[in-house]
C-alpha cells in the first residue's frame, strides 16, 4: 500500500440552513492530524519528542521551528536532515505523520527540559509565571528582542497584509495564520494550521532551513497572543509581534521582560500597544 499526502483541506457534504431554506452541497473543511516529531542525534537513541494536532503540509518546517524555539537547534547547520520517518513498523497511514530531525552534533538543550515532569494530564502544582518564564529565558539566553525604529502605521497594517494571503483560510475559513514581514512590510513568509503555535513554529522553520534570519523581523499571527507564542516569538529573535487578538497576563509578561514590542486588537487601524515603545 502506497502513502499518500493528506492534504490541507477535505471535502464533505453539509446542509446550510438559511432562514426555512435547506441546501445540500460540498464543503471544505480544514485537515487536522497529528505529527510526532522525533530526534535522532549523534550517540543518542532515536526519541519522539513533540506531538502536536496540525494542518499537513510544511512539516518539516514545524518541526524545525519547533526545535528553534525550544532551543534544540540554534542555526541552520545544527540540522542534518528533516525527513519523514522510514520506520517499518508504522502503518502506511502513519508514515507521513512521523517527521525524524537529525542532528550533526548534540542538542544545544534537552527538548524535555521545559516543565520536566509535566504532562496535559498531570497537576501543574508548583509551576507559576515567574518560573514559566525564566525557563523561557534559560531556553533561549540573554539575548532580548532588538531595539529597532518601528513604525506605527506600518504595524498597523501588517494584519491586513497577512490576511490578504491566507489562501487555505479562504476556502475553510477554519485555520490560524503566522506571517514574517521585514522592517519595510514587506511579506517574506506565511504558513496557515489548525494550529497558530504551528503557525509560527512552521514560519521560524521555513527561515531556519533556508539558512535566513528571524532577528529584527516583524512577526503577525492572527487570533490572541497566548505565552506559547511570546515564548516562540523571543526565541526567534523577532523585533516585533503583532496580532488581531489580545494577550493574556502571562504574556504581557513576558513580552515585557523580554524587551519584546507587543501590539494586539490591530485591525481596522486600531491598536493597542501592551509592551515597548511604539
Amino acid at each position: 500500500m502506497t502513502s499518500t499526502r493528506p492534504g490541507p483541506s477535505v471535502r464533505v457534504r453539509v446542509t446550510e440552513l438559511d432562514g426555512e431554506r435547506r441546501t445540500r452541497h460540498e464543503d471544505r473543511v480544514v485537515t487536522e492530524e497529528p505529527l510526532e516529531i522525533r530526534l535522532a542525534e549523534p550517540g543518542v537513541e532515536v526519541r519522539r519528542v513533540s506531538v502536536t494536532m496540525r494542518t499537513p503540509g510544511h512539516d518539516f518546517e514545524l518541526a524545525a521551528g519547533w526545535l528553534r524555539h525550544e532551543g534544540v537547534v540554534a542555526e541552520h547547520d545544527d540540522l542534518a536532515q528533516v525527513a519523514y520517518c522510514t520506520d517499518v513498523a508504522l502503518a502506511p497511514e502513519q508514515e507521513l505523520n512521523v517527521v525524524t530531525a537529525t542532528l550533526r552534533r548534540e542538542a544545544r538543550r534537552d527538548p524535555g527540559a521545559r516543565y520536566p515532569g509535566i504532562t496535559a494530564a498531570s497537576s501543574a502544582c508548583g509551576v507559576c509565571g515567574t518560573q514559566s518564564i525564566e525557563e523561557v529565558f534559560a531556553a533561549v539566553g540573554p539575548a532580548r528582542a532588538p531595539r529597532l525604529d518601528l513604525d506605527d502605521q506600518l504595524l498597523r497594517r501588517l494584519p491586513d497584509a497577512m490576511r490578504e494571503q491566507q489562501r487555505l483560510f479562504d476556502r475553510t475559513g477554519g485555520l490560524h495564520a503566522a506571517a514574517l514581514f521585514d522592517a519595510d512590510g514587506r511579506l517574506l513568509v506565511l504558513r496557515e494550521d489548525v494550529g497558530r503555535h504551528n503557525a509560527v513554529d512552521k514560519v521560524t522553520g521555513a527561515r531556519l532551513l533556508a539558512d535566513e534570519p528571524t532577528t529584527g523581523r516583524l512577526l503577525t499571527v492572527s487570533g490572541r497572543i497566548g505565552f506559547e507564542i511570546v515564548q516562540k516569538a523571543v526565541a526567534a529573535g523577532v523585533g516585533a509581534l503583532v496580532a488581531v487578538g489580545a494577550p493574556t497576563s502571562l504574556a504581557v509578561d513576558l513580552a515585557d521582560r523580554a524587551g519584546l514590542p507587543m501590539l494586539g486588537w490591530v485591525r481596522q487601524g486600531r491598536a493597542v500597544v501592551y509592551t515597548g515603545s511604539i
